[in-house]
């Protein structure tokens, strides 16, 4: 039998207050992996520029931003600071402020039908192992769907509740039509926890 010990980092709580410990956190996997992308959900880009500060040359960094259906959610968009979307960009950045929602925003979302659809039900699925969580998967969804990322490959998906960065996670990059496929090996797959909080956040 062979086995691996590894590090997690569990958060009493979520949120921005866990970011450096992430940073942290992904730093050393990348350090003991083979891994070289690393995609941060960041609104703004703050949280994107800090990762790409940390990683420097060791990994390929991309920001995914916010969809313009947050506006449906009563929040402003854009949202990229364009400063420091100017200064991720020279840094090597790849970065995707105007990428729709993978898992918000289906045709049936804001419908009058009671039936959840199966993006709502694999959201939710995803929420509770945390907000981060989510984020931290769908942004992988996203760059991959936006043709930044190639698929079927190891990555790590940071993800936060609300602002910065509380959940670390290495998955198998995928597009979102090939998260249940029938093929075994262009499946979704969460490989590792790095860091995620103990505490939940929950949006109602």
């Amino acid at each position: 039998m062979t086995f691996k010990i590894r590090e997690v980092y569990h958060f009493e709580k979520p949120g921005e207050v866990n970011t450096d410990l992430v940073a942290e956190a992904v730093t050393r996997h990348i350090e003991r992996s083979s891994i070289r992308d690393v995609v941060v959900a960041s609104s703004s880009g703050a949280t994107a520029l800090e990762f790409a500060r940390v990683l420097k040359d060791q990994a390929r960094i991309i920001c995914v931003s916010e969809s313009a259906f947050r506006k449906e959610m009563g929040s402003e968009w854009p949202c990229m600071d364009e400063k420091i979307k100017a200064e991720l960009e020279e840094l090597g950045v790849i970065v995707l402020d105007k990428a729709p929602y993978v898992l918000h925003g289906g045709v049936y979302d804001d419908s009058q039908r009671p039936a959840p659809t199966a993006e709502q039900a694999f959201r939710d699925t995803l929420y509770a192992f945390g907000q981060g969580m989510k984020v931290a998967v769908e942004v992988v969804l996203s760059a991959v769907n936006c043709g930044v990322l190639e698929p079927y490959k190891d990555v790590v998906g940071v993800g936060g509740s609300g602002r910065g960065a509380d959940t670390a996670v290495v998955v198998r990059s995928t597009f979102p039509g090939m998260v249940f496929s029938k093929d075994k090996e262009k499946r979704l797959e969460i490989r590792e926890v790095l860091a995620m909080p103990l505490a939940k956040k929950w949006w109602d």
